[in-house]
């Protein structure tokens, strides 16, 4: 039992820790939950705490997603910035890995700004256009991450609490 909740709260830190890197931290804290519930042979973890931590990642990975649209377009940026923005900021994190902890965190935030000006430069031809898209992209990221982050405050909150009762 006491090793099932170190490992319970070690993965939700460390799943924490991975979100604003980009890494998939709120999947960590699922597995650490799962994890958990397996060791202790799901006494305190049911499927209703299985359902609602994985509903909480999803919706993370949506926002994380809409939000870079969101903000390309909102800083006005087309649709093609947003696209622009995702596919930036996936290939930017995937370049920026063999720098230890945070090359994959500034790669993300330079391949969606990156991104979005491009796709939007060359969609409306106005490099002003296409700037304000790439910042807006930026912004979408950061606020992507901290909605993450909170979602994971949640999944820790309700991993612990379905672990304690």
């Amino acid at each position: 039992m006491v090793l099932a909740l170190a490992l319970l709260i070690s993965l939700g830190l460390a799943g924490l820790a991975m979100i604003p890197l980009g890494l998939p931290g709120l999947w960590v804290m699922v597995g650490g939950i799962l994890v958990y519930g397996w060791l202790t042979g799901f006494r305190s973890v049911g499927v209703a705490t299985i359902v609602i931590v994985l509903g909480i990642a999803f919706l993370g990975e949506i926002i994380d997603n809409w939000l870079g649209f969101r903000f390309a377009k909102r800083y006005g940026g087309s649709s093609r910035s947003g696209w622009g923005a995702l596919i930036g900021g996936l290939v930017g994190a995937a370049v920026g890995v063999p720098i230890a902890i945070i090359g994959s965190v500034i790669g993300a935030f330079i391949g969606s700004f990156i991104g979005a000006a491009l796709f939007e430069f060359s969609y409306s031809r106005h490099a002003g256009i296409a700037t304000r898209a790439g910042w807006g992209a930026v912004v979408g990221r950061a606020a992507a991450a901290a909605a993450k982050i909170a979602l994971g405050v949640v999944i820790a909150v309700v991993g612990l609490f379905a672990a304690l009762s």
